[in-house]
């Protein structure tokens, strides 16, 4: 109820048209799994500097229609950024303006439902450039792996702290490992782990 009224405020308030289709119901069946490597931790002051994003179809990963999309900056990036992500300012030389790069994202996902880890961050992000851009933020339904991983190990586990770190869950699950800090290989495990929570009835013991 609360989503369906927050929606409808969020369609009057669209200054776009050519995106009324993200308010549409989505009749693809898929599911969006995408992340952002960004400068920091705050979205008040940090920017995105790459996206990547995956489609989900039933169990498959749609990888060979995977977005990955790298952002230029107008300001250096620091050193601390750099450590995680390892992408400098050099190697954006070719990268698209953050408004380019927010269309291709929207037009990407849809009105599909949006799966991620830790997305909240993630949505923000996307949120502080799509506010002024159309007047809107995401409207899309959202999956966020850790609370499903959390809700299916807690069984197992009810007395004890459950470890929620990505490569936690990753070892956890058996998964293969890619590159950490590449927006489309965290995209692409997060996929993994939301296929396989998806599958998986109750989560053995650690």
């Amino acid at each position: 109820m609360f989503r369906t009224l927050r929606n409808r405020w969020n369609r009057k308030h669209l200054k776009d048209e050519r995106f009324a289709f993200l308010f549409e119901e989505d009749q693809s069946g898929e599911v969006v799994v995408f992340d952002c490597e960004t400068t920091g931790l705050d979205p008040k002051k940090d920017e995105i500097i790459s996206i990547g994003a995956v489609k989900i179809k039933e169990n498959r990963i749609l990888t060979d229609e995977a977005m990955h999309l790298f952002v230029r900056q107008e300001k250096q990036i620091s050193h601390e950024s750099i450590t995680i992500h390892q992408i400098r300012h050099c190697d954006l030389e070719d990268a698209i303006p953050i408004e380019e790069a927010i269309e291709k994202f929207l037009y990407f996902i849809g009105g599909r439902t949006l799966a991620g880890y830790y997305l909240e961050f993630d949505v923000a992000m996307i949120n502080k450039y799509t506010k002024p851009m159309m007047g809107i933020t995401l409207p899309n339904r959202q999956e966020e792996v850790s609370a499903i991983y959390y809700d299916k190990k807690i069984s197992t586990i009810p007395q004890g702290n459950i470890d929620l770190r990505f490569e936690a869950i990753i070892d956890d699950l058996a998964l293969p490992k890619l590159q950490a800090h590449d927006a489309l290989n965290d995209a692409v495990m997060t996929a993994m782990i939301y296929l396989k929570l998806k599958h998986t009835t109750r989560l053995r013991d650690a």
